[in-house]
């Protein structure tokens, strides 16, 4: 097996401006780390357990079967944050019959994110 020491998720925005504006200012990641310089310069977003790499320019939008899942602690809170920073929302919240409360919303080239609040009462909160 391999031994993974560590991971992230790379996109290549068409327009690296306007992605690093929504992670960094309208979604409020954290940065761990820059690289490089100019407008396709490396940017490095914490997430939770994981980073998400912005970097270089693509052609074309990521394809659309990438998708990014972020945990937050209120949904609804969540909500109200992006709305006021004219993210776009797909879905607002919703308790789906899994049990999570799932928003939808999409970064500057149409990647899909899902926002997931998991409820104090989810069997996600419980080890066996």
């Amino acid at each position: 097996m391999v031994h993974v020491l560590g991971s992230r998720i790379l996109l290549r925005p068409t327009d690296p401006d306007r992605s690093r504006a929504f992670y960094g200012e309208a979604l409020g990641l954290a940065v761990h780390r820059e690289f490089g310089t100019g407008p396709e310069r490396g940017t490095v977003y914490f997430l939770g357990g994981g980073f998400l790499e912005v970097s270089g320019r693509g052609e074309e939008p990521p394809s659309p079967a990438v998708r990014i899942w972020l945990q937050v602690d209120d949904a609804e809170a969540a909500h109200e944050e992006l709305r006021a920073k004219d993210v776009t929302v797909l879905r607002p919240p919703e308790r789906e019959p899994w049990g999570l409360v799932e928003m939808w919303i999409e970064d500057p080239d149409g990647v899909r994110i899902v926002v997931v609040e998991v409820p104090d009462d989810h069997p996600l909160r419980y080890r066996p």
